[in-house]
Protein backbone atom coordinates (compact mmCIF):
# COMPACT_ATOMS: atom_id res chain seq x y z
CA UNK A 1 0.00 0.00 0.00
CA UNK A 2 1.59 3.48 -0.66
CA UNK A 3 2.27 5.84 1.66
CA UNK A 4 -0.07 8.46 2.63
CA UNK A 5 0.38 11.61 5.14
CA UNK A 6 -2.81 12.95 7.16
CA UNK A 7 -3.43 16.26 8.70
CA UNK A 8 -4.90 16.06 12.15
CA UNK A 9 -3.26 17.91 14.34
CA UNK A 10 -0.06 21.10 13.37
CA UNK A 11 2.72 19.27 14.49
CA UNK A 12 1.73 16.37 11.95
CA UNK A 13 4.25 18.63 10.21
CA UNK A 14 7.47 19.16 10.64
CA UNK A 15 8.52 23.78 10.73
CA UNK A 16 10.31 23.27 7.84
CA UNK A 17 7.64 21.41 6.23
CA UNK A 18 5.02 24.21 6.67
CA UNK A 19 7.72 26.71 5.28
CA UNK A 20 7.67 24.99 2.23
CA UNK A 21 3.67 24.89 2.54
CA UNK A 22 3.55 28.58 3.10
CA UNK A 23 6.59 29.13 -0.08
CA UNK A 24 3.51 27.09 -2.66
CA UNK A 25 0.61 29.29 -1.11
CA UNK A 26 3.16 32.21 -1.73
CA UNK A 27 3.36 31.32 -5.47
CA UNK A 28 0.06 30.45 -6.38
CA UNK A 29 -1.23 34.11 -4.84
CA UNK A 30 1.28 35.54 -7.34
CA UNK A 31 0.38 32.85 -10.17
CA UNK A 32 -3.02 31.49 -9.30
CA UNK A 33 -3.82 30.50 -13.41
CA UNK A 34 -0.26 28.67 -13.38
CA UNK A 35 -1.69 26.37 -10.99
CA UNK A 36 -5.02 25.85 -12.16
CA UNK A 37 -4.77 22.21 -13.91
CA UNK A 38 -2.29 20.99 -10.45
CA UNK A 39 -5.29 18.56 -9.47
CA UNK A 40 -6.86 17.62 -12.54
CA UNK A 41 -8.56 14.09 -12.13
CA UNK A 42 -8.26 14.46 -8.59
CA UNK A 43 -11.27 13.85 -6.75
CA UNK A 44 -11.90 15.71 -2.84
CA UNK A 45 -14.26 14.10 -0.76
CA UNK A 46 -15.73 16.44 1.94
CA UNK A 47 -17.10 15.09 5.10
CA UNK A 48 -19.17 17.68 7.35
CA UNK A 49 -20.59 16.62 10.07
CA UNK A 50 -21.06 19.81 11.56
CA UNK A 51 -21.81 22.84 9.91
CA UNK A 52 -19.45 25.03 8.04
CA UNK A 53 -19.01 28.03 5.90
CA UNK A 54 -15.98 29.13 4.99
CA UNK A 55 -13.81 26.11 5.71
CA UNK A 56 -16.28 24.13 3.51
CA UNK A 57 -16.68 26.31 0.89
CA UNK A 58 -12.75 27.38 1.12
CA UNK A 59 -11.78 23.64 0.97
CA UNK A 60 -14.17 23.11 -1.97
CA UNK A 61 -13.52 26.63 -3.68
CA UNK A 62 -9.42 25.53 -3.95
CA UNK A 63 -9.81 21.97 -5.20
CA UNK A 64 -12.36 23.64 -8.43
CA UNK A 65 -8.96 26.08 -8.88
CA UNK A 66 -6.90 23.53 -8.99
CA UNK A 67 -8.99 21.69 -12.06
CA UNK A 68 -10.10 18.56 -9.12
CA UNK A 69 -13.76 17.41 -8.57
CA UNK A 70 -15.57 17.40 -5.46
CA UNK A 71 -18.32 14.84 -3.69
CA UNK A 72 -19.12 14.67 -0.18
CA UNK A 73 -21.98 15.95 1.97
CA UNK A 74 -22.51 19.09 4.43
CA UNK A 75 -25.50 17.54 6.23
CA UNK A 76 -24.72 14.14 8.15
CA UNK A 77 -28.28 13.36 7.80
CA UNK A 78 -28.01 13.24 3.89
CA UNK A 79 -25.58 10.02 4.20
CA UNK A 80 -25.64 6.71 5.61
CA UNK A 81 -24.66 8.11 9.48
CA UNK A 82 -28.71 9.00 9.09
CA UNK A 83 -28.65 4.81 8.99
CA UNK A 84 -26.41 4.41 11.53
CA UNK A 85 -23.01 4.11 9.37
CA UNK A 86 -19.85 4.94 11.66
CA UNK A 87 -16.95 7.22 10.18
CA UNK A 88 -14.72 4.10 10.11
CA UNK A 89 -16.89 2.23 8.00
CA UNK A 90 -17.57 5.69 5.88
CA UNK A 91 -14.13 6.38 5.58
CA UNK A 92 -13.29 2.93 3.79
CA UNK A 93 -15.71 3.13 1.26
CA UNK A 94 -14.82 6.81 0.12
CA UNK A 95 -11.15 5.91 0.12
CA UNK A 96 -12.18 3.55 -2.80
CA UNK A 97 -13.98 6.25 -4.64
CA UNK A 98 -11.85 9.46 -4.03
CA UNK A 99 -8.08 10.91 -3.31
CA UNK A 100 -8.39 12.75 -0.45
CA UNK A 101 -10.66 13.65 1.97
CA UNK A 102 -11.64 16.47 4.60
CA UNK A 103 -13.34 15.64 7.74
CA UNK A 104 -15.26 18.06 10.15
CA UNK A 105 -16.51 15.97 13.32
CA UNK A 106 -18.52 17.11 16.75
CA UNK A 107 -16.85 14.63 18.29
CA UNK A 108 -13.15 15.00 19.38
CA UNK A 109 -10.74 12.59 17.77
CA UNK A 110 -13.18 11.60 14.87
CA UNK A 111 -10.49 12.73 12.17
CA UNK A 112 -7.86 10.97 13.73
CA UNK A 113 -9.48 7.38 13.91
CA UNK A 114 -10.85 7.85 10.24
CA UNK A 115 -7.28 8.09 9.12
CA UNK A 116 -6.16 5.20 11.14
CA UNK A 117 -9.11 3.39 8.79
CA UNK A 118 -8.38 5.34 5.54
CA UNK A 119 -6.51 4.04 2.12
CA UNK A 120 -6.25 8.54 1.41
CA UNK A 121 -4.65 11.53 3.28
CA UNK A 122 -7.15 12.34 6.14
CA UNK A 123 -7.51 16.44 6.65
CA UNK A 124 -9.08 17.24 10.10
CA UNK A 125 -11.58 19.96 9.60
CA UNK A 126 -12.38 20.83 12.85
CA UNK A 127 -12.93 17.91 16.12
CA UNK A 128 -15.55 19.24 18.77
CA UNK A 129 -13.53 21.21 20.85
CA UNK A 130 -9.99 19.29 20.08
CA UNK A 131 -8.11 20.53 16.70
CA UNK A 132 -8.71 22.82 13.59
CA UNK A 133 -4.98 22.57 11.72
CA UNK A 134 -6.20 24.16 8.32
CA UNK A 135 -7.60 26.78 10.27
CA UNK A 136 -4.35 27.51 12.12
CA UNK A 137 -2.21 27.02 9.20
CA UNK A 138 -4.34 29.80 7.99
CA UNK A 139 -3.59 31.76 10.68
CA UNK A 140 0.16 31.07 10.89
CA UNK A 141 0.61 32.29 7.25
CA UNK A 142 -1.36 35.38 8.07
CA UNK A 143 0.84 36.03 10.78
CA UNK A 144 3.90 35.24 8.56
CA UNK A 145 2.90 37.57 5.90
CA UNK A 146 2.08 40.49 8.32
CA UNK A 147 5.46 39.94 11.03
CA UNK A 148 7.76 38.24 8.08
CA UNK A 149 8.11 35.45 11.23
CA UNK A 150 6.52 33.06 13.11
CA UNK A 151 9.17 33.57 16.05
CA UNK A 152 9.58 36.23 18.96
CA UNK A 153 5.87 37.03 19.13
CA UNK A 154 3.53 38.18 22.16
CA UNK A 155 0.24 36.25 21.25
CA UNK A 156 -2.90 37.35 22.79
CA UNK A 157 -5.81 34.78 22.23
CA UNK A 158 -9.43 35.66 23.87
CA UNK A 159 -12.51 34.53 23.87
CA UNK A 160 -13.69 30.99 24.30
CA UNK A 161 -10.40 29.10 25.22
CA UNK A 162 -11.93 26.03 26.73
CA UNK A 163 -13.80 24.73 23.91
CA UNK A 164 -12.46 26.89 21.27
CA UNK A 165 -10.27 24.02 18.90
CA UNK A 166 -8.69 27.50 16.70
CA UNK A 167 -7.67 28.41 20.19
CA UNK A 168 -5.88 25.20 21.18
CA UNK A 169 -4.57 24.12 17.87
CA UNK A 170 -3.11 27.98 17.57
CA UNK A 171 -1.16 27.39 20.60
CA UNK A 172 0.43 23.99 20.04
CA UNK A 173 1.71 25.32 16.18
CA UNK A 174 3.28 28.82 17.83
CA UNK A 175 4.83 27.21 20.88
CA UNK A 176 7.13 25.12 18.16
CA UNK A 177 8.77 28.70 17.22
CA UNK A 178 11.13 30.12 19.25
CA UNK A 179 10.27 32.42 22.02
CA UNK A 180 6.80 32.89 21.66
CA UNK A 181 4.67 34.12 24.62
CA UNK A 182 0.80 33.53 25.40
CA UNK A 183 -1.62 36.04 26.95
CA UNK A 184 -4.84 34.15 27.74
CA UNK A 185 -8.11 36.46 28.15
CA UNK A 186 -11.51 34.18 29.42
CA UNK A 187 -13.25 34.23 32.23
CA UNK A 188 -12.90 31.42 34.59
CA UNK A 189 -15.50 29.30 33.50
CA UNK A 190 -13.70 29.44 29.51
CA UNK A 191 -10.20 29.30 30.46
CA UNK A 192 -7.61 27.73 28.40
CA UNK A 193 -8.10 23.64 29.25
CA UNK A 194 -5.51 21.81 31.47
CA UNK A 195 -3.58 19.68 28.91
CA UNK A 196 -2.71 22.69 26.31
CA UNK A 197 -1.54 24.44 29.29
CA UNK A 198 0.56 21.26 30.37
CA UNK A 199 1.90 20.88 26.98
CA UNK A 200 3.28 24.59 27.49
CA UNK A 201 4.70 23.72 30.94
CA UNK A 202 6.46 20.78 29.45
CA UNK A 203 8.24 22.85 27.22
CA UNK A 204 9.56 24.72 29.90
CA UNK A 205 9.96 28.55 30.64
CA UNK A 206 7.28 31.26 31.03
CA UNK A 207 5.18 30.78 27.88
CA UNK A 208 1.93 32.16 28.88
CA UNK A 209 0.19 34.11 31.16
CA UNK A 210 -3.78 33.99 32.08
CA UNK A 211 -5.77 37.06 32.24
CA UNK A 212 -9.85 38.22 32.33
CA UNK A 213 -10.28 41.19 30.65
CA UNK A 214 -9.23 42.53 27.28
CA UNK A 215 -7.92 45.76 28.30
CA UNK A 216 -5.52 43.96 30.81
CA UNK A 217 -3.49 41.91 28.25
CA UNK A 218 -4.05 43.96 24.63
CA UNK A 219 -1.44 46.90 25.28
CA UNK A 220 1.59 44.15 25.42
CA UNK A 221 0.72 41.88 22.48
CA UNK A 222 1.34 42.09 18.79
CA UNK A 223 -1.09 39.59 17.70
CA UNK A 224 -4.84 39.67 19.38
CA UNK A 225 -6.71 36.68 18.30
CA UNK A 226 -10.26 37.06 18.90
CA UNK A 227 -13.11 34.15 18.83
CA UNK A 228 -16.46 33.94 20.00
CA UNK A 229 -18.45 32.32 22.81
CA UNK A 230 -19.66 29.35 21.09
CA UNK A 231 -23.48 28.26 21.92
CA UNK A 232 -23.49 24.99 20.46
CA UNK A 233 -20.54 23.55 22.57
CA UNK A 234 -22.58 24.68 25.88
CA UNK A 235 -24.53 21.94 28.15
CA UNK A 236 -25.17 24.06 30.33
CA UNK A 237 -26.88 27.67 28.98
CA UNK A 238 -27.28 29.53 32.23
CA UNK A 239 -23.67 29.61 32.03
CA UNK A 240 -23.46 30.68 28.30
CA UNK A 241 -25.80 33.72 29.17
CA UNK A 242 -23.30 34.31 31.82
CA UNK A 243 -20.25 34.83 29.84
CA UNK A 244 -21.98 35.55 26.14
CA UNK A 245 -20.73 38.99 26.52
CA UNK A 246 -17.56 38.65 28.77
CA UNK A 247 -15.15 39.67 26.05
CA UNK A 248 -15.70 42.17 23.30
CA UNK A 249 -13.40 44.32 21.51
CA UNK A 250 -14.04 47.83 20.77
CA UNK A 251 -12.85 50.71 19.16
CA UNK A 252 -11.92 52.11 22.30
CA UNK A 253 -10.03 49.25 23.87
CA UNK A 254 -8.32 48.97 20.25
CA UNK A 255 -7.08 52.54 21.23
CA UNK A 256 -4.63 50.55 23.99
CA UNK A 257 -3.07 48.74 21.62
CA UNK A 258 0.10 49.00 19.51
CA UNK A 259 0.05 50.67 16.21
CA UNK A 260 1.89 47.37 14.55
CA UNK A 261 -0.66 45.20 16.43
CA UNK A 262 -3.16 43.02 14.37
CA UNK A 263 -6.44 41.39 15.36
CA UNK A 264 -7.52 37.76 13.88
CA UNK A 265 -10.80 36.10 14.30
CA UNK A 266 -11.37 32.42 12.62
CA UNK A 267 -14.77 33.52 11.97
CA UNK A 268 -17.84 33.52 12.40
CA UNK A 269 -18.12 36.53 14.59
CA UNK A 270 -21.37 37.06 16.96
CA UNK A 271 -20.74 40.34 19.00
CA UNK A 272 -16.98 39.60 20.27
CA UNK A 273 -15.44 42.34 17.72
CA UNK A 274 -17.69 45.32 17.13
CA UNK A 275 -18.14 46.43 13.20
CA UNK A 276 -16.45 50.08 13.84
CA UNK A 277 -13.26 47.50 14.13
CA UNK A 278 -13.43 46.47 10.72
CA UNK A 279 -12.46 49.81 9.56
CA UNK A 280 -9.44 49.55 11.60
CA UNK A 281 -5.78 49.21 9.06
CA UNK A 282 -4.92 46.36 12.15
CA UNK A 283 -8.49 44.18 11.65
CA UNK A 284 -7.13 41.54 9.75
CA UNK A 285 -9.59 39.03 9.93
CA UNK A 286 -10.80 39.12 6.28
CA UNK A 287 -7.68 38.63 4.60
CA UNK A 288 -7.12 35.90 6.94
CA UNK A 289 -10.04 34.10 6.03
CA UNK A 290 -9.37 34.80 2.47
CA UNK A 291 -5.42 33.44 2.80
CA UNK A 292 -7.83 30.18 4.26
CA UNK A 293 -8.06 29.50 0.45
CA UNK A 294 -4.59 29.82 -0.64
CA UNK A 295 -3.49 27.97 2.21
CA UNK A 296 -6.16 25.14 1.31
CA UNK A 297 -4.70 25.19 -2.15
CA UNK A 298 -1.06 24.31 -1.36
CA UNK A 299 -2.15 21.90 1.22
CA UNK A 300 -4.57 20.14 -1.20
CA UNK A 301 -1.29 20.06 -3.78
CA UNK A 302 1.20 18.91 -1.38
CA UNK A 303 -0.76 15.66 0.14
CA UNK A 304 -1.33 15.08 -3.10
CA UNK A 305 2.20 14.59 -4.92
CA UNK A 306 3.40 11.50 -3.85
CA UNK A 307 6.82 12.02 -5.81
CA UNK A 308 7.73 15.15 -3.68
CA UNK A 309 10.28 15.78 -0.41
CA UNK A 310 7.47 16.91 1.20
CA UNK A 311 5.07 13.58 0.92
CA UNK A 312 8.30 11.58 1.65
CA UNK A 313 9.38 13.75 4.77
CA UNK A 314 9.81 12.63 8.24
CA UNK A 315 6.92 13.64 10.56
CA UNK A 316 8.56 15.10 13.94
CA UNK A 317 6.73 14.90 17.18
CA UNK A 318 5.87 18.74 18.77
CA UNK A 319 7.44 17.17 21.93
CA UNK A 320 11.02 15.51 21.56
CA UNK A 321 10.45 13.52 24.85
CA UNK A 322 7.52 12.22 23.39
CA UNK A 323 8.45 8.28 23.15
CA UNK A 324 5.99 5.83 21.99
CA UNK A 325 2.10 5.33 20.87
CA UNK A 326 1.02 2.55 23.25
CA UNK A 327 -2.34 0.51 23.22
CA UNK A 328 -3.37 0.38 26.97
CA UNK A 329 -6.05 2.02 29.61
CA UNK A 330 -9.22 3.53 28.79
CA UNK A 331 -10.08 7.22 27.78
CA UNK A 332 -12.75 8.58 30.12
CA UNK A 333 -13.34 11.75 28.03
CA UNK A 334 -16.96 11.79 27.38
CA UNK A 335 -16.21 13.84 24.33
CA UNK A 336 -13.48 11.78 22.98
CA UNK A 337 -14.52 9.22 19.83
CA UNK A 338 -13.45 5.97 21.69
CA UNK A 339 -16.78 6.67 23.39
CA UNK A 340 -18.51 6.33 20.13
CA UNK A 341 -16.98 3.86 17.93
CA UNK A 342 -16.65 1.01 20.88
CA UNK A 343 -14.56 -0.78 17.75
CA UNK A 344 -11.75 1.63 18.54
CA UNK A 345 -8.44 0.14 19.98
CA UNK A 346 -7.32 2.35 22.84
CA UNK A 347 -3.97 4.75 22.25
CA UNK A 348 -1.97 6.66 24.25
CA UNK A 349 0.91 8.94 23.81
CA UNK A 350 3.71 8.60 26.90
CA UNK A 351 6.09 10.71 26.90
CA UNK A 352 9.49 10.77 28.55
CA UNK A 353 8.30 12.83 31.97
CA UNK A 354 5.63 9.73 31.97
CA UNK A 355 2.89 11.87 31.06
CA UNK A 356 0.05 9.76 29.12
CA UNK A 357 -2.54 11.59 26.88
CA UNK A 358 -5.42 9.67 24.40
CA UNK A 359 -3.72 9.73 20.73
CA UNK A 360 -7.19 10.31 19.34
CA UNK A 361 -8.31 13.66 22.07
CA UNK A 362 -5.47 14.74 23.91
CA UNK A 363 -7.47 14.12 27.21
CA UNK A 364 -4.13 13.82 30.12
CA UNK A 365 -4.13 9.78 31.71
CA UNK A 366 -4.46 11.11 34.99
CA UNK A 367 -7.52 13.41 34.55
CA UNK A 368 -9.67 10.83 32.33
CA UNK A 369 -8.59 7.59 32.54
CA UNK A 370 -8.31 4.69 34.69
CA UNK A 371 -5.08 3.85 36.48
CA UNK A 372 -1.83 3.59 35.62
CA UNK A 373 -1.19 0.39 34.71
Amino acid sequence: MRKVRHLIEPTDFTIKELEDLFELADLIIENPRKYSRQCDGKILVTLFYEPSTRTRFSFEAAMMRLGGNILGFSDPNSSSTAKGENILDTIRIVSGYADIAVMRHPVEGGPKAASLYSKIPVINAGDGGHQHPTQTLTDLYTIRSKFGRLDNLKIGICGDLKYGRTTHSLVKAMSRYENNTFSFISPEELKMPAYICDELNRNGGDQYKEFRTIEDAIGDVDILYMTRIQRERFSDLEMYERVKDSCILTTDKMKLAGENMIVLHPLPRVNEIHPDVDADERACYFQQAENGMYVRMSLLMLLLDETGDFYNGKVLPVNDSMTSVVEMDECRNPKCITGYEPSLKQRFITYGDGTKVCDYCGAVLEKYCTGDK
